[in-house]
Order: C-alpha cells, then sequence, then structure tokens
C-alpha cells in the first residue's frame, strides 16, 4: 500500500516526541515493502530550534540513523493536494497539524474516494485544539487513532468517524539495551520537559525530594527547562545535560542505573489527559527498570509491580528507589520483565501491523497499479530497507 503521512518533523525531535513513533513505525512499514511519504511544514518551530542548538550536525546523524527515511517539505497553505495524494491508498495526520490544513484534507477526501484518511491522535504535550474545534476538522475524515482507551472513548461520544486505540510504542531498532556490561557512572537519567502548574509539585515529590533524600547521582535531560528549574536541579545536586536528540537516549539511559516516569495528567482543552507511555517504553526497552508515579493507564500496558514500580506517594518512591540502587539482582528482575513486555506488545512493529489491520477493516485496496501510461514521477517514492551491519552506535559519528 501507499502511506502518506502528515506530521510536523520527521527529522527533529527537539520537544516533539512524537517523531519517535513516526519514525519508527514508518521503518516497519517500509522494511515491510509499503511505499511511504512523509510531508513536514517547511517552516516548522522544532526543526527550526533544533537547527539553532544542535546545527547540521544533527540533521546529518538523524539521516545517519534512519538512513531509509525521507520528509518533503510543504507549505500547509499552498500545497498542491491533488499531487501530493494522487496515488495514495492511506494518508494518515498527526494531532499537530494546524485545523485550517485539517480542514483542507478533509474537503479533499470529501470529494476524493480513493484514499482513506486518518487522524492521529497522540497530545504529547498539551492541547493543539479544543475539542469544537477538532471534532469540526474531522468530519471527513475516515477514523481516528487514538493513543489511549480514554481518548477513543471521547471520540465515541462524538459524531464523527470511526476510532481505535493505537498506543504509543518504542522503535527497538534504535533503542535496545547496551552491548556488553555497561559501565553505571549514574543511578537515575531523567529524559523529559519541565512543565508549569500543577506538574511542578509532582516533579518535586516523585522526582527531586527522592534524589535529594538518597543522595542519588543523577542526570537530566531535556529542552526549554527555565531558570527556575535549573536552581531547583542545582540545589539538589543534579546535573543538567540539555537537550539530547532522540536517538542518542539510548546511550545516555545505558549510564544509569533506572529512571523515574512522572505522569502529565492535566490537559485543558475538554479532552482527557492523554500520558504518554514513550519514556517508560523507551526505558525498558534499553533494559533500564522504571519507577513510576501514580498513572491510570498503566494497566492498560503493563503488569505492575513486576514490569515496574508504581511509587504511590514520596516516601514510596525513595524507598522503591533505595531497593534498585542497592539490589543489583532486583534491578535486573525489573528490567528484565519490563523488556519481555515490551519486546511482545509495544514496538513499532506490532502498531505497523494494527495499522495494516485497521486498513483491512477500512477495505483500503491495495491492488491498485499505475498503467504504463501513467506519469512515473508521480508515484510515491520507496525507499528500500537495508538492515545494517553489526551493531549501530546509539551515537552516529555526524553527532557532535
Amino acid at each position: 500500500m501507499r502511506f502518506v503521512l502528515f506530521y510536523h518533523s520527521l527529522v527533529s525531535d527537539w520537544n516533539h516526541p512524537s517523531a519517535h513513533m513516526l519514525r519508527g513505525v514508518a521503518s516497519e512499514l517500509l522494511a515491510s515493502g509499503h511505499a511511504v511519504r512523509i510531508f513536514e511544514p517547511s517552516d516548522g518551530w522544532s526543526l527550526h530550534n533544533l537547527r539553532e542548538q544542535g546545527g547540521d550536525g544533527v540533521v546529518k546523524a538523524f539521516h545517519s540513523t534512519y538512513p531509509t527515511l525521507r520528509s518533503s517539505f510543504y507549505d500547509p497553505l499552498t500545497l498542491d493536494l491533488d499531487g501530493a495524494l494522487a496515488d495514495a491508498d492511506v494518508v494518515i495526520a498527526h494531532e499537530w497539524n494546524e485545523p485550517g490544513f485539517l480542514r483542507r484534507l478533509g474537503e479533499h477526501r470529501a470529494r476524493s474516494r480513493a484514499y482513506r484518511l486518518l487522524f492521529h491522535d497522540s497530545p504529547h504535550s498539551g492541547a493543539r485544539m479544543s475539542l469544537e474545534v477538532r471534532t469540526q476538522a474531522l468530519q471527513a475524515f475516515d477514523g481516528v487513532l487514538a493513543a489511549s482507551d480514554a481518548l477513543r472513548r471521547t471520540y465515541r461520544e462524538q459524531d464523527g468517524p470511526n476510532r481505535w486505540t493505537w498506543r504509543d510504542a518504542v522503535d527497538v531498532r534504535v533503542f535496545r539495551p547496551s552491548p556488553g556490561e555497561p559501565a553505571l557512572s549514574r543511578d537515575l537519567i531523567w529524559v523529559g520537559s519541565w512543565d508549569v502548574g500543577e506538574r511542578l509539585g509532582e516533579l518535586d515529590e516523585f522526582l527531586i525530594e527522592p534524589i535529594r533524600a538518597l543522595g542519588l547521582r543523577a542526570r537530566f535531560y531535556g529542552a526549554r527547562y527555565p531558570q527556575q528549574a535549573l536552581r531547583s536541579l542545582r540545589s539538589a545536586g543534579i546535573e543538567y545535560g540539555g537537550w539530547i536528540p532522540d536517538f542518542c537516549v539510548p546511550a545516555a539511559l545505558s549510564a544509569a542505573r533506572f529512571t523515574v516516569h512522572v505522569p502529565l495528567r492535566l490537559r485543558a482543552d475538554g479532552l482527557p489527559a492523554h500520558v504518554p507511555a514513550m519514556p517508560v517504553l523507551q526505558a525498558l526497552a534499553c533494559g533500564v527498570p522504571v519507577v513510576t508515579a501514580p498513572w491510570d493507564d498503566c494497566a492498560e500496558l503493563f503488569e505492575s509491580e513486576d514490569d515496574l514500580l508504581i511509587g504511590r506517594n514520596g516516601p514510596e518512591m525513595t524507598r522503591h528507589l533505595a531497593a534498585l540502587r542497592s539490589d543489583p539482582e532486583f534491578r535486573q528482575f525489573v528490567a528484565a520483565n519490563g523488556y519481555r513486555t515490551v519486546m511482545g506488545r509495544h514496538t513499532c512493529a506490532h502498531r505497523a501491523r494494527e495499522l495494516l489491520s485497521i486498513c483491512r477493516e477500512l477495505r483500503v485496496s491495495d491492488s491498485r497499479r499505475r498503467s504504463q501510461h501513467d506519469d512515473p514521477a508521480a508515484v510515491l517514492p520507496v525507499f528500500p530497507y537495508r538492515p545494517p551491519r553489526g551493531q549501530l552506535s546509539h551515537a552516529p559519528a555526524a553527532w557532535n
């Protein structure tokens, strides 16, 4: 089949965690012989910030890590949809697209019966659209891929397209345990954004105070940390490593004994909070045990207390972290359970197969073939997948 994907960015994951799953699912579709074309806006803020902070070396490192992936830059106001979608079977637009462009896609789909149009709702960092605007923009869409059961149930309450739960997943082509015996230079590595508002209290209770109480050697990574956050880290003896590309996170995690997950629970757009599972999946895929603060969706993904530990309050979080630090066998037990669950249920290969099943449910035809009289330039490019030789470095040479 021929897939066309409209996402905020393929090249950049600067403050854009959705890029991880896009890259992984696109890689799996290509490896299965499907055609994939990815569009990203030419003025995307994530890529702009990535170039400012990391330079072209990060872009080169992306292409080194994902040699089969390419993106086409476009202007959402002027893109010729007839040309871009001429041979598409399935078109997917992510939640970070502007409402005006989503309406353009819906209007085009209403005029064309040649493809299926899906909306991927995976809100990793706050709301982009109100519920009312979202409902209006998706009138002509064929379906919604919701990142959690709660989001899917919300769409069920509205008049609109079909909907499925399509959860976060990890790209295990890039995220995997470190080969050999890792050099554990830190107790805790934490990768995430520093959100304002009510989450500050949770970060302090479940993360900062346990680190301070136990005297853990900790390092944080993330974009846009305000001065207030940096002062809090310094006062707790925590190092701040700035932002690092997504594909360098495995190397960072491999230096730690464990990590912590602090879910963001509140949203202001009328939709239920979606707690991204990506940080947990990434850590477990790298063989790093996780302790999470209370998390409503946890039971839908993991066997709690086997795959990961739950700290229901600050003191319990502190006790879990102390146990993991002092007992290597317990640490290995928790990490191995979580790793098996991720590999058995939550990889991008699993999500690609789920997407293909949804396409069959929508009766997407993959039997259409272009005749020899059609314009070959209009055919969506297929980039053949070439498996890497040996072990790929988590930090490619192009990344300085």
